[in-house]
């Protein structure tokens, strides 16, 4: 009898970590397309604008489109992923990337604005979905797993902003490569997410299974759909109303003004530090320094974050990063920029770690933290589209730079200011039971103990509403 029992076993285990690996190698690989196409670009806006003769509003104009795009796209995500399915929805995502950037690579005089439109919509839906699904497939891992892709995300920031100007140098000024060239690790990403998609769509049809009415009596094993087995989910993911609740709009403002500093100095600190007398390359370097400063804490953050009851310790800390990292990079000598950059970039790391772990620690499931994500990347991206759009329009109207960095510096104090009401122990209320994990990481054992250890992504606290908070 145990003979015939242990190979099932044994390949059960050996098909468990392979899902789980393949999980792993697809969450990298669209955590490091989230932000190389965005950061590619401001190193050399000064090329591109004379190139293809483009207006000081323009310039302000792309360089707040991803942001603008990124809070009318993420409204959406949750509500498609729960039409068609988290892994699905992220696939076409990925392969939307794709065609955006290598339409603005192809055609860039006809194709610029739309293709940097498309490639945003897609990365505002992956944006919103990898924390949700990882809390639905891995929970008790949930900390680590956004640690490991914000790190992802750091590296492509890295990688976009420093191969930008020698890219540029090398091919004589190729609009087409600068502008496209983000294309082919969106492709190879699109490619190893393809195991996921067939995740995705088997758990969806085991729920469709489980959801049929089953005569008496007639269960293929003679029991009902055990806990952890594909057809132990019915129905799909309900709609939470998270909005109505003071601990969602503490979290959706944090996520907007970290956002708004971070994508104000994102496209302007190159232009800043020329003005002040820096050449091309050595802005952009200093800029992808910034990202060397997120990896230093991409993956610290989230999981000192999950063993913490409250998080307000690493708040205040970060939020003073990013403080001290503009005013140093902007007034201090030159000759610590190097330092500066790489206190700003962890600071904005942390600041983005915190934002995404709040939507699932926040969250008592996974419906709730994938809605709670939709709505602090909607409003929160579309209140942090006015940083650079506000930055470089101010800096058009004034000629100096004085007025845009000053207001960076009271976008912080309300960036500390509503992290740390988030960052206190609540829990926003139990809407019940979500759809089990299905196949993948998160199915394994006991897909109750699943849900009650996501508690532990951010410890259990009593649930905040607007009428009565505490």
């Amino acid at each position: 009898m145990s003979r015939t029992q242990s190979p099932p076993i044994a390949s059960g285990q050996g098909h468990l970590r392979v899902e789980r690996t393949l999980f792993i190698v697809g969450v990298v690989a669209l955590g490091f397309n989230l932000r190389g196409a965005i950061t590619s670009l401001p190193p050399v806006f000064p090329e591109l604008q004379a190139s293809l003769r483009l207006s000081g509003a323009a310039v302000s104009l792309l360089a707040a489109i991803p942001v603008i795009v990124f809070g009318v796209v993420s409204a959406f995500a949750a509500s498609l992923a729960r039409r068609v399915g988290e892994e699905r929805v992220l696939l076409g995502a990925i392969i939307a990337l794709v065609a955006g950037l290598a339409a603005r690579g192809a055609a860039p005089g006809a194709l610029l604005f739309p293709g940097t439109i498309l490639a945003s919509a897609a990365i505002a839906v992956m944006n919103v979905l990898l924390s949700s699904l990882i809390k639905r497939r891995w929970p008790e891992r949930a900390g680590f797993l956004i640690g490991l892709y914000i790190t992802a995300l750091s590296v492509g920031a890295i990688v976009g902003s420093l191969v930008s100007v020698p890219l540029w140098t090398a091919t004589g000024g190729s609009v087409a490569l600068t502008l496209g060239w983000m294309a082919a690790p969106a492709a190879l990403a699109a490619l190893l997410w393809l195991p996921q998609a067939r995740v995705g769509s088997a758990a969806r049809a085991a729920r469709a299974q489980s959801a049929a009415p089953v005569p008496a009596g007639s269960a293929g094993d003679g029991c009902p759909p055990a806990a952890g087995r594909p057809g132990a989910a019915v129905g799909r993911p309900a709609r939470v109303a998270v909005y109505r609740h003071a601990l969602a709009w503490y979290v959706t403002i944090f996520m907007g003004m970290q956002s708004l500093v971070y994508y104000a100095t994102l496209s302007w600190l190159p232009s800043i530090l020329r003005s002040r007398g820096d050449s091309a390359a050595w802005a952009g370097d200093l800029l992808a320094l910034t990202g060397v400063g997120n990896l230093a804490v991409s993956l610290i953050v989230p999981v000192a974050a999950q063993r913490m009851r409250s998080q307000v310790m690493l708040m205040v800390p970060t939020v003073l990063a990013v403080a001290c990292g503009m005013a140093g990079l902007v007034y201090a000598p030159r000759g610590g920029a190097v330092a500066w950059a790489l206190i700003l970039g962890a600071g904005q790391n942390a600041a983005l770690a915190l934002a995404i772990f709040f939507t699932a620690a926040r969250s008592p499931r996974a419906a709730t933290a994938a809605s709670l994500s939709s709505l602090a990347q909607a409003v929160g991206y579309l209140l942090a589209s006015a940083g650079p759009l506000e930055v470089g329009l101010l800096h058009t109207e004034t000629g100096s730079w004085t007025v845009p960095v000053i207001l960076l510096f009271m976008f912080t104090v309300v960036m500390l200011v509503f992290g740390v009401l988030a960052a206190r122990p609540r829990m926003l209320p139990d809407p019940g039971p979500d759809p089990g994990p299905g196949p993948g990481p998160g199915s394994a054992g006991d897909p109750a103990r699943g849900l009650e250890s996501a508690g532990d992504v951010g410890s259990a606290g009593r649930p905040e509403s607007i009428g009565g908070t505490a």
